[in-house]
């Protein structure tokens, strides 16, 4: 296919770091990184329908990688086709981003009733899920740094928070009491205090720590209020569905309107940049790049 999109991922920039950032093995070297891709199929390999030639789609490489160029290989059972008033870049942003975001969200079962934690609201991750639950009707807390939160804002949450103010989760308190649900993948303090803002009976759904450690969650802090603690990574996503069926839950929010990604592009050429700026936390949504 012609690539007319790149995602750009956490796992991307711990591949370059030469870790693993994931429960895979790192791939041998060299590598061409990307595993998220939309554009034109230009090419067909054997036993591929000629109808596919031509048509704008999106997919997901899985651990083949490839993505960063100006053409890439895929499965062709791993092609979503995306309608005309859908951009490369968007749909970019939900084939990987957008199938994580509601694998989580199965896992923890947010209702309307719940007052939701997102860390990194303003991420590819967390901007989805502050859209996803305010459709749900559920009150959300979104977590962002000073320069995102005009952008958490906008996408609805009920009260915004800036994690590098002191005692950002008095303010929490004294803005909602306590929290019923944290969405975490964050880590690290932040994660810590989200878990600490858990009311009785509360829960938290730990998906990542981007901020180098994961939330160190003990027996005694499940004990200490009857507070339920889930993971939703890996295989734990997609226990009792697959990746494909998440895919098309996040490409049809998308094509309807319902979930809009917000993304931070970059010229292919800026590959660095790109995982400089999402490294730093300088970017808003899904960082894409551009061929």
């Amino acid at each position: 296919m012609t690539v007319g999109a790149a995602g750009v991922h956490l796992l991307d920039t711990s591949l370059r770091r030469g870790e693993r950032g994931g429960p895979f093995p790192l791939p041998d070297l060299p590598l061409v990184p990307g595993r998220e891709v939309a554009g034109v199929v230009s090419a067909l390999g054997p036993d591929v329908p000629d109808n596919w030639l031509g048509r704008r789609v999106v997919a997901h490489l899985g651990q083949a990688h490839g993505g960063y160029a100006e053409q890439a290989a895929a499965n062709v059972a791993s092609l979503h086709e995306v309608p005309d008033h859908v951009s490369d870049e968007r749909a970019v942003a939900m084939i990987g981003t957008g199938r994580t975001a509601f694998g989580v969200l199965r896992i923890a079962a947010p209702t309307a009733d719940d007052v939701v934690l997102v860390t990194a609201a303003a991420g590819g991750l967390g901007s989805l899920f502050v859209q996803e639950l305010k459709a749900l009707g559920a009150t959300v807390v979104g977590v962002a740094s000073t320069a995102k939160l005009d952008l958490v804002r906008e996408l609805g949450a009920d009260h915004v928070v800036d994690y590098t103010a002191p005692g950002w989760d008095d303010e929490v308190r004294a803005e909602v009491g306590e929290v019923s649900l944290v969405l975490d993948g964050v880590g690290g303090d932040a994660g810590k205090a989200g878990l600490d803002l858990l009311g009785v009976g509360g829960r938290t759904v730990l998906f990542g720590w981007s901020s180098g450690t994961p939330t160190p969650v003990g027996t005694a802090d499940l004990y200490r209020l009857g507070i339920g603690a889930d993971v939703a990574v890996g295989p734990r996503i997609v226990k009792g569905t697959n990746l494909r069926e998440l895919e098309t839950l996040a490409l049809d929010a998308l094509a309807s309107g319902r979930l809009t990604p917000r993304t931070t592009a970059f010229p292919l050429a800026d590959a660095g940049r790109a995982h400089t700026a999402l490294e730093n936390r300088e970017t808003v949504g899904k960082v894409v790049l551009r061929p």
